[in-house]
């Protein structure tokens, strides 16, 4: 466990951005990446030593606003999904409350920035759906503005867009379902309390996730709505309209639950993920926590300690206060004061 300690606004959540971005090429928190250099400057550089199964790996992201170099051991990496497997992080932060009250594509991006942590197949399938989804849209307005343009190149690109379609639907579903192997286990543990799940929705109404039946109910969908379709200039159907809730006690949380339920279900959530990785990677994530104790009573706190200790991995926790943590694990701990931007080990 390692503990950053310091006053608001010295720097601390910095410390857990330059992490999640050196692991994942992306900020937990800021959409445009330009945004990550600092003011008045015009590149920056990201760096760190990974050690893995007694292999080191050193780990460097270097970006403008025009171009962004990938390097493992000083040597380039093109494709992200090949880097982002060197370094596995979960990342809980006060924003994530969103994840719960916020729009369905904040829930599609936690889902799909870890689903791509776990696997190359998933990034790979994602990032052409999206090139595909692109080319489809422009297409139907093409098709809007044009009577005599041809469907037939529409139906092609309908049917690869359904190929890479069914791969994302089964992974998340897949991930979904772990998710609820582990997470009332974790809010009990927490809370006291049991009785948390979370349902996975997507707007083809899907009852099995075989690839004939995804493959045969979308072609149903775009055919029955071709027209309203072209009418909108849009894809209306598919992953990219998916959507997951939070079930406590069959309510939705997003409307019936307390802010402290939702927070612990975001947690619970976030702590599953460490039981996903270990299944499918082999590997402990680097576990990261924004000021989460000021969120917490004494006794969720400590019971929290408790299984982050427990599960012998990587920890760094970020807080305003020693107080705010049992002293056993302080003790324990590898603690790091945050001043100015500076930091010092005690």
């Amino acid at each position: 466990m390692n503990i950053f300690v310091g006053d608001n606004a010295q720097g601390k959540t910095n410390i857990l951005e330059s992490i999640c971005f050196l692991a994942l090429t992306k900020s937990h928190r800021i959409g445009v990446n330009p945004n990550i250099i600092q003011f008045n400057k015009t590149k920056c550089k990201l760096a760190g030593v990974v050690k893995k199964d007694r292999i080191v790996s050193k780990l460097e992201i270097e970006m403008t606003s025009d171009y962004k170099k990938l390097r493992v051991n000083k040597n380039e990496i093109r494709k992200v999904a090949d880097y982002i497997s060197y370094l596995n992080v979960i990342i809980f932060t006060p924003d994530d409350l969103e994840i719960v009250k916020g729009s369905p594509s904040i829930r599609r991006n936690l889902l799909n920035i870890q689903l791509s942590q776990i696997s190359k197949e998933y990034l790979k399938y994602y990032n052409e759906y999206n090139k595909l989804l692109k080319m489809r849209n422009e297409y139907l307005k093409i098709l809007f503005n044009n009577n005599i343009a041809d469907k037939t190149y529409l139906d092609i690109i309908t049917d690869k867009l359904i190929e890479k379609a069914i791969l994302i639907y089964q992974k998340r579903k897949n991930y979904i379902d772990y998710v609820n192997l582990y997470i009332d286990n974790f809010y009990s543990n927490i809370s006291g309390n049991s009785g948390i799940r979370v349902h996975y929705i997507t707007n083809v109404d899907l009852e099995d996730y075989d690839n004939e039946t995804i493959q045969k109910k979308m072609k149903h969908i775009f055919k029955k709505n071709y027209k309203k379709e072209l009418n909108y200039g849009m894809t209306l159907y598919g992953p990219h309209r998916d959507d997951f809730y939070f079930e406590y006690e069959n309510y939705d949380l997003k409307y019936y639950g307390s802010q402290g339920q939702q927070k612990l279900a975001i947690l619970s959530f976030k702590l599953s993920e460490i039981g996903i990785f270990k299944e499918f990677c082999g590997t402990e994530p680097v576990l990261l926590l924004d000021d989460i104790f000021s969120e917490l009573d004494i006794k969720k706190r400590n019971r929290l300690l408790k299984i982050i200790s427990g599960n012998n991995i990587q920890s760094i926790i970020t807080t305003t206060d020693l107080r705010n943590i049992n002293k056993k694990y302080v003790e324990e701990a590898y603690v790091f004061h945050v001043k100015n931007g500076n930091i010092e080990r005690k």
